[in-house]
């Protein structure tokens, strides 16, 4: 299993149907795994998508309609049933917390595990690790919304033939990151750039500053596209975006890889968003996601662009 990959647990918007669940979303990412819009059903399907409460270290919640939080509830029983022994950071906008909190204790049940409510009242970084920055941005929705992208910082990967040929091995090779010279040897010397990945999380929402903001660059980019194009006017006055829409912002915003969910009820071929995403100019890689889809995040660009030797 790709240490990066994005699991899909759901993919309805309002209504669920017969082959798709409420949303639901978990991104692997090393040793983080990362819940988001946990709606109805979300705990039974982690089970068939073989993801452990054990796996989630954060949840993010973009905002508090139904088909995005009220899963909330069972997964947030499930993490103490399960005894999870690690910390779980919960990201949600502030303005519902009083939600949050009739989601956290909607019934009787025993806290075993370390919940940590980390609401999110304006734009910018919600979370710092050794690995990634998170960071939220408010979107354009009826009720008070945020998406959510994670950063990798810059690094550089090292070389083991230029490692040999200077004669640092075991030990130094720590210590020369860490200073960035060791007996003459610069790390420059031994090592190549390793751009960062990124990834990106925008749910319902109209076209506003923050989704292209959100999208910029991308290695790999989920995103509602509720309505076809012909159905503009609705997705406009409901707050949500179009397959065209959502595939011209990847293509403006030079996405990797786009991947399409919270679809209407209305719609019978859903590869229609695909088609349409394509028809608004994007060219990267595209996933018109179904129910327990595994997504990898792509290859690593090298320096120069291009894909890197390995995986993320």
């Amino acid at each position: 299993m790709s240490p990066r990959e994005f699991v899909v647990l759901g993919t309805a918007s309002q209504v669920p149907t017969r082959d798709r669940n409420h949303n639901g979303y978990v991104l692997r990412w090393d040793d983080e795994g990362i819940l988001f819009d946990p709606g109805e059903g979300s705990q039974r399907q982690m089970l068939r998508a073989g993801v452990s409460a054990h796996d989630l270290t954060r949840i993010c919640v973009t905002h508090f309609h139904g088909d995005h939080s009220l899963g909330l509830a069972g997964t947030v029983q499930r993490i103490n049933l399960d005894r999870v022994p690690h910390p779980v950071a919960v990201h949600y906008p502030a303005s519902g917390q009083r939600y949050f909190e009739r989601l956290r204790y909607a019934t009787a049940y025993r806290e075993a595990a370390e919940l940590r409510p980390e609401p999110v009242a304006a734009d910018g970084p919600v979370a710092r690790t050794p690995g990634f920055t998170l960071s939220a941005a408010r979107l354009s929705h009826p009720v008070e919304a945020f998406g959510y992208r994670l950063d990798e910082p810059d690094g550089r990967r090292m070389v083991p033939g230029l490692l040999a040929e200077a004669g640092v091995a075991g030990p130094d090779i720590g210590r020369l990151q860490r200073e960035g010279e060791l007996r003459g040897v610069r790390l420059a010397d031994v090592s190549v750039a390793r751009p960062g990945q990124s990834f990106a999380f925008v749910m319902d929402t109209r076209l506003c500053p923050a989704v292209p903001l959100l999208a910029r660059g991308c290695d790999l980019l989920v995103i509602e596209s509720t309505f076809l194009d012909e159905d503009a006017a609705l997705a406009e006055d409901f707050g949500h975006l179009t397959a065209g829409q959502a595939g011209r912002v990847a293509a403006e915003a030079g996405v990797r890889h786009l991947v399409l969910t919270h679809f209407s009820q209305r719609y019978a071929d859903p590869e229609e968003f695909g088609r349409q995403a394509r028809a608004a100019g994007y060219r990267g890689g595209l996933t018109v996601a179904r129910d327990l889809d595994r997504v990898p995040v792509p290859r690593r660009r090298t320096a120069h662009g291009g894909p890197g030797p390995g995986g993320g």
